[in-house]
């Protein structure tokens, strides 16, 4: 690990130099790919030399030690401890911060939500998930549009396709994928018995077109007039776009648009991250299936969270974790349990890191 360390401090000091060479100031494209690299070690770096500042002042006071008596020695013991406790603290960080991170982390994503189990219940659940994440984006001052939406009949929802663009979006809500399960009475519940439904989610990263090259000879686009529920006309033009991938059989639709235009950009864009997450799981074998892991049957076994009104708790059955604050979850304030999957999955890359193992996602 030190070997590893101390390479990363010299190409630091490297991209500092670099960074102080005019030639380099003077060539804005340069410049900045420049100091990309560096921020991206910064962190580490800093913390090596830390770490060497803790461990030298270490070595030090144990030296004194041996020669000490009386209160000194008391004094000196116990800076000691403290000194230990904060290199083991420094070394346990330095070997997080040297776990690979998800390539995807950086990047924003589509999120596909879908009633399941459980009928009109499903559907309205679906509902409340889609407005939790909206709200969730909205208050990290991220920027989320809905893709797609197919509406139930009471208020609910078939489908509905966000997509959310932010600094980590998909750091933050690859987590989401998976069944959710609801457990509550329904509206439409006379005898007050609660009833249990599911909704599944798939969060997938948005693909640029660099990314994943679309081959318009291996695409069938086909337009027609949208309509709104029951049938009911929303426009007299052929605006509604369906686009099949033929390679793959991969089809996409959208309608929520008056453009035609609009409604193809956003199927390309769906049709897009649907393929690149398909292509990145034939390419890592950790990840082989990882779309139909995700997602599942919508059975409501198959769940890795539970909603549960009558006790107003939210249980996330991957890492057991736990919170009575339903109301102010599917009001979008997730932070908490972001943060704690995030922690399982980067204790997670840690120990496969270890084991010299490709690290897997929580839940994966």
């Amino acid at each position: 690990m030190f070997d590893q360390l101390d390479q990363l401090e010299s190409r630091f000091q490297d991209l500092e130099a670099q960074l102080a060479d005019p030639a380099v100031a003077s060539d804005g494209q340069r410049y900045t790919e420049v100091a990309k690299q560096h921020a991206e070690i910064a962190d580490i770096v800093h913390t090596y030399r830390r770490w060497r500042e803790v461990q030298g002042n270490r070595d030090a006071a144990e030296e004194m030690l041996a020669d000490a008596t009386g209160e000194d020695r008391e004094l000196l013991q116990a800076e000691l401890d403290e000194l230990t406790a904060e290199r083991d603290r420094l070394h346990d960080e330095l070997q997080l911060l040297l776990v690979p991170s998800d390539p995807n982390d950086e990047k924003d994503v589509i999120v596909e939500i879908r009633a399941a189990a459980g009928g009109d219940e499903a559907g309205l659940f679906a509902g409340e998930l889609r407005d939790m994440y909206l709200r969730y984006a909205q208050g990290r001052g991220w920027q989320a549009t809905t893709l797609s939406t197919s509406e139930q009949g009471i208020g609910g929802v078939k489908e509905a396709i966000l997509e959310i663009v932010g600094r980590d979006a998909y750091a933050h809500l690859k987590h989401e994928s998976g069944v959710h399960r609801v457990q509550r009475v329904p509206q439409t519940e006379s005898q007050g018995r609660i009833h249990t439904s599911t909704a599944s989610v798939a969060v997938l990263p948005a693909a640029e077109e660099v990314e994943y090259e679309l081959d318009p000879n291996d695409l069938r686009i086909d337009v027609y007039r949208s309509s709104g529920p029951g049938g009911q006309s929303v426009n007299t033009t052929d605006s509604a776009v369906r686009i099949t991938h033929v390679p793959t059989g991969v089809v996409v639709s959208c309608q929520d648009e008056k453009s035609q235009h609009q409604n193809r950009d956003k199927a390309l864009r769906i049709l897009r991250a649907r393929l690149l997450q398909a292509e990145q799981e034939r390419q890592a074998q950790a990840r082989a299936d990882a779309r139909k892991g995700q997602i599942g049957t919508g059975d409501r076994s198959e769940k890795i969270r539970t909603y549960n009104f009558p006790q107003s708790r939210v249980t996330d059955h991957r890492i057991g974790f736990t919170s009575h604050a339903l109301d102010a979850i599917l009001a979008g304030e997730l932070d908490e349990l972001v943060d704690v999957l995030r922690q399982a999955e980067r204790q997670r890359r840690l120990e496969a890191f270890q084991e010299g193992d490709v690290a897997a996602p929580v839940g994966g």
